[in-house]
């Protein structure tokens, strides 16, 4: 029993991050120092991901069958995005406005230290609507993988995909064949990195509580446990309800992905999981294609929880400075938002940045109101991103679906464990 509970990883991420909290807490200096240990085990995964899309992406169009189809389930699934992103935008503007966590604050805009966000206002400076779009076009076809830019990446990826599924069979068969194994590898190479999780989970952690201490949580904690609340409810309501509507549950769903909610939880960035995610889906009875196509573009298109939170937050800080917001301005908020939160990174720090380019762009709060929430956004960015990990698994389940490319009974054997699921990357001790 001792010995299969420590082959597991997720077992061990859990343990990690119960250590670091206790690092964190009791010896703040030493875990703040532990930063590079977290930094380094996100930068190792996030070398992976370009490559990955690419070859997720590639594949998945040039496997659909046919350009026509691929197309379809491409225009599905950012259909399915933007409704649903929609929704995560008007839950946070409902909740806001109900409880009013910054009624009770009555902060004077004139102690605001602007400089406090000046450098995520500076990352969000050039995000105006009209560059913002623009953002997504690469300067060179490399420049998008040693960026990192997502958006960028899916689009090349998206246009080669097309390119090599309207080749013959005779160029197209040898080409599908190479991405497939140099997509094999890097999976391989995923694996061998996973065996630092617990190293960066705890790390992670443990930085974070030592730099800001769980007493700075407290001014604050009427608005983290409603962010928290609101993901909850957008978790086990919306979605949960969107896959009781598909035929499963999303309960059980949640349970499967465990260990890479966990990794998530570390780390605060849902791209640690990508990887792992997308072959647990596959596992789940999902095909290749449809995995490809839809995880990589949500990464970009489905930021749910990013969504909640900067329509929560913007009024939050409106209404801390004593600022009503009329329904048309909350409309205007939510219409940027619409657009500032795609592409943006599955990693920490990217919900403020696009917060900021959120009220950059929208009249009446002030940009310097966001220092208000700055001492805690990194405690809010767990939620964001664990909701959107969730957000994008549920996306891929619907749309295997909708085009009748999940296999039900290998899906529900896995998750009633009938079936052995895809392997935890082993942990071994004492050898």
């Amino acid at each position: 029993m001792i010995k299969r509970a420590a082959s597991k990883l997720y077992n061990w991420v859990a343990v990690a991050i119960i250590l670091g909290a206790c690092v964190g807490h009791f010896f703040p200096i030493f875990a703040v120092k532990m930063q590079p240990f977290a930094d380094g085990f996100i930068s190792l995964i996030k070398m992976l991901i370009p490559p990955v899309i690419l070859c997720s992406v590639v594949l998945g169009i040039a496997g659909s069958g046919s350009i026509k189809k691929a197309g379809r389930v491409g225009g599905k699934a950012l259909l399915y995005f933007e409704v649903v992103s929609t929704l995560a935008l008007v839950i946070g503007l409902v909740m806001a406005n109900v409880f009013g966590p910054g009624r009770s604050f009555h902060a004077d805009p004139s102690k605001l230290d602007p400089k406090l966000v000046a450098g995520y206002v500076a990352q969000a400076q050039h995000m105006t609507l009209s560059e913002h779009l623009l953002k997504m076009i690469p300067k060179t076809m490399f420049s998008a993988f040693t960026d990192g830019d997502i958006l960028q990446v899916l689009l090349i990826s998206v246009l080669l995909g097309f390119s090599v599924a309207a080749m013959g069979e005779k160029y197209k068969t040898p080409l599908i064949g190479f991405l497939e194994n140099v997509s094999k590898m890097f999976f391989g190479v995923m694996h061998q990195i996973l065996y630092l999780a617990p190293i960066g989970a705890g790390a992670a952690i443990a930085y974070t509580i030592g730099k800001f201490g769980l007493k700075s949580l407290v001014p604050m904690a009427q608005l983290i446990v409603l962010f928290y609340a609101t993901c909850a409810v957008f978790i086990f309501v919306v979605l949960g309800l969107i896959a009781r509507l598909a035929g499963f549950n999303i309960f059980k769903v949640v349970g499967y992905i465990k260990s890479e909610l966990l990794l998530v939880l570390a780390t605060s960035s849902s791209e640690s999981a990508l990887i792992p995610l997308m072959e647990k889906m596959e596992n789940l009875g999902l095909s290749k294609s449809i995995v490809g196509l839809v995880i990589p573009t949500g990464y970009s298109f489905n930021l749910d929880g990013t969504n909640i939170y900067m329509t929560l937050a913007s009024l939050f800080i409106a209404q801390a400075l004593g600022i009503e917001l009329t329904i048309g301005q909350q409309m205007a908020i939510l219409v940027v938002a619409m657009i500032t939160s795609k592409g943006a990174a599955g990693v920490t720090g990217s919900g403020f940045i696009t917060l900021a380019a959120t009220l950059a762009v929208v009249p009446g709060i002030p940009v310097a109101g966001m220092a208000l929430i700055l001492g805690i956004d990194k405690f809010m960015s767990e939620a964001r991103a664990i909701t959107n990990h969730i957000g994008n698994c549920i996306a891929a389940v619907v749309m295997a679906s909708w085009e009748k490319e999940l296999d039900w009974d290998r899906f529900h054997a896995v998750l009633d464990r009938k079936a052995k699921p895809i392997s935890e990357v082993p942990v071994m001790v004492g050898e």
